[in-house]
């Protein structure tokens, strides 16, 4: 349930690309497992997925050997530590506005002396038949995303990225729009220089650099990618249905002109 793979690819800034997961089902986590992404994400902030769901999620991209990280609700060290337990690989922790908020993201995940995590049984140790293993293993393992998504966060850029633990940032775009009243409008000037605050310095203290490429769009993932984003988010499978579907009725519509 430990991935230290991605945890290096991470560390070294190599390309990685992964999807989210808003839908509650099993069947929609296989199939999205199924596609081939390096990993996936199950949003618990902007869903109405339990953590029983969560973890059962978890089993299905467990199967098939994809990495299965989970976006808390909020900062809350309680819900990571469920999280974890329930076999995440690490978490997306949003709105990380200050060094203090990172290190108490990066503290829920890690067990003592590293962090403040509880000590308990369940399935990330395997029931406790590898509890020992686990345990051993899991600080130097375990996966910490924080989101870059609020002015403020972008005034401390420099103070959040001196927090030890942290393996890559994600900027936010909808969430830095609308904490500068421009929700949406990201070509508006406040956001393009929020934004470009942000990537140039993640870069420059040579840390993994995220974006989430929310629709179907190539030449953007493109030129994320040239432009030093490695940790990218291709598409929400709720996203995905409906732009599809979409698609797919509109042909069939044009068949007949339109008439039915």
């Amino acid at each position: 349930m430990l991935d230290k793979k991605l945890k290096t690819r991470l560390r070294k800034r190599m390309f990685t690309c992964g999807s989210w997961l808003q839908i509650g089902s099993p069947v929609t986590a296989e199939i999205m497992a199924n596609a081939g992404f390096d990993w996936l994400v199950v949003d618990l902030e902007h869903s109405v997925i339990e953590l029983a769901q969560m973890q059962m999620a978890f089993q299905v991209l467990a199967s098939r050997g994809v990495t299965a990280l989970a976006r808390l609700s909020a900062n809350d060290p309680i819900q990571a530590k469920r999280v974890m337990d329930a076999g995440a690989a690490g978490v997306v922790v949003p709105n990380v506005n200050c060094a203090d908020d990172a290190r108490l993201a990066v503290a829920a995940v890690k067990y003592p002396p590293l962090g403040s995590r509880g000590v308990g049984l369940a399935r990330a140790q395997k029931y406790g038949a590898d509890f020992q293993g686990y345990f051993k293993t899991a600080n130097g393992s375990t996966i910490v995303i924080a989101q870059i998504e609020h002015r403020l966060a972008v005034e401390n850029i420099e103070a959040i990225l001196k927090v030890e633990g942290i393996d890559a940032f994600i900027i936010g775009p909808y969430d830095i729009s609308a904490s500068y009243g421009v929700a949406g409008q990201f070509d508006h000037t406040l956001v393009k220089k929020a934004i470009s605050r942000v990537k140039s310095a993640v870069i420059k203290h040579k840390k993994s650099l995220g974006m989430h490429v929310v629709y179907p769009d190539l030449p953007r993932l493109k030129r994320a990618g040239r432009e030093g984003f490695n940790f990218l988010v291709y598409g929400v499978d709720t996203v995905i249905l409906q732009y599809y579907s979409h698609i797919l009725a509109q042909q069939a519509r044009n068949l007949k002109g339109g008439k039915r």
